[in-house]
């Protein structure tokens, strides 16, 4: 399991993160409080509150995805 706050600043950055996950087989969740979305819904991550970094959780520990996903990555 891989588990990283992520932040979508805009409507681009969220197409191209929807894109991208999209491409994995495993099973990618978003988490913004008590809300639970598919991270290859588009739809499903407008409904979140994106003002503020969101969980991510992947059933995976493919060192590819992670490095895709870097650049989503909320600084720390």
């Amino acid at each position: 399991m891989y588990s990283e706050n992520v932040l979508l600043k805009s409507v681009d950055e969220v197409k191209k993160f929807v894109n991208l996950v999209s491409a994995y087989d495993f099973n990618i969740e978003l988490v913004s409080g008590r809300y639970v979305v598919d991270a290859k819904s588009i739809m499903g991550i407008f409904s979140l509150d994106l003002e503020k970094p969101v969980l991510m959780n992947a059933e995976t520990d493919d060192q590819g995805f992670i490095s895709a996903v870097a650049p989503f990555v909320a600084s720390k």
